[in-house]
């Protein structure tokens, strides 16, 4: 049994029902908003999701270590991850718009490895000294999910800027739900008391789904945040095993770096009672940028000591 060809067959398999849940899933926020598609949906993200998986342990039992030594393996179980934040988001917290935008972030990864990278970068190929370390799978694993978490939580930030719009959103950028609420309803209150319409029907669904939507990006980067931190102190730990110093600035920690900083920025923004408005949604959603630059860019721009999925060497 080729165990490569079923690979293959997995990840090719996967793109097709990304492809296909996406147009399910667009068509359905657009036109038919039916919970019963909706479910349609899930299913198919819960079968990438198992077949992501399984390509990944097939990778693992062949190769007989943890498959994330280079670029291809961690793309893939980063799609797997944020595959399965998204299930679990929509079975918890049942909004269609979380597939809507999590699912071209998947099905854009899974092209790129598919028809981006070069045949020999997919081939797996024995580890090198620094990567023969139990520290690989606690390292890189919770760093992968850091970023999972984080694009998603980001991605929600960016949502919530495109449906504010040329609106004026005068939100505390505290976390207390409450006081944001007595905010929005005050808002609401005085509008109703002049024109009671439809219009305003609509514009309470509004300001409700931005609501909800800017306090799940808050709850989802609140939690991905301390696993980035635990990411890079692993890091620095298993980086004094391997190379002698816990930090050496090179080009993935100084983005790891800065990644941190930018997150630690928006939960000051918005544990801070003074900053309103869309202000701490614009740093999250600068954050997605700088996620990708640090996860998949610096491969791109310059070796260093994380050089393992570099493109051109």
């Amino acid at each position: 049994m080729n165990m490569n060809l079923i690979e293959n067959n997995l990840i090719n398999t996967s793109f097709g029902l990304l492809l296909v849940g996406l147009i399910i899933y667009w068509l359905n926020l657009i036109i038919t908003h039916s919970d019963r598609i909706n479910y349609l949906c899930i299913s198919l993200i819960v079968i990438v999701n198992i077949m992501l998986a399984s390509s990944l342990i097939t990778r693992w039992i062949c190769n007989k270590y943890f498959p994330l030594s280079n670029l291809y393996e961690s793309l893939i179980f980063l799609a797997w991850s944020i595959t399965l934040i998204q299930v679990i988001l929509e079975i918890t917290i049942k909004n269609r718009l979380i597939g809507a935008i999590t699912t071209p972030t998947v099905l854009f990864i899974i092209a790129f490895t598919s028809f981006s990278l070069p045949y020999e970068l997919k081939i797996a190929s024995p580890l090198v000294p620094a990567l023969k370390s139990n520290w690989l799978i606690m390292h890189v694993t919770v760093m992968i999910v850091s970023y999972a978490t984080l694009m998603v939580g980001s991605l929600l930030s960016i949502l919530f800027l495109v449906i504010s719009n040329k609106h004026l959103v005068n939100i505390q950028g505290n976390s207390n739900n409450y006081s944001k609420k007595i905010l929005f309803n005050y808002e609401l209150n005085n509008t109703s008391q002049n024109i009671r319409s439809n219009h305003n029907e609509q514009q309470v669904k509004r300001i409700n789904l931005m609501q909800s939507i800017d306090n799940l990006s808050y709850r989802i980067i609140g939690f991905g945040f301390p696993l980035l931190t635990v990411g890079i102190i692993s890091g620095a730990v298993w980086a004094n095993d391997a190379w002698g110093t816990y930090w050496s600035w090179d080009p993935k920690e100084t983005w790891a770096l800065i990644t941190w900083i930018i997150f630690a920025i928006y939960l000051h923004s918005r544990l801070n009672k003074n900053t309103s408005g869309k202000r701490p949604a614009k740093i999250a959603s600068l954050g997605f940028i700088i996620i990708w630059i640090c996860y998949l860019g610096v491969n791109f721009l310059g070796k260093g000591l994380h050089s393992y999925g570099w493109l051109l060497s």
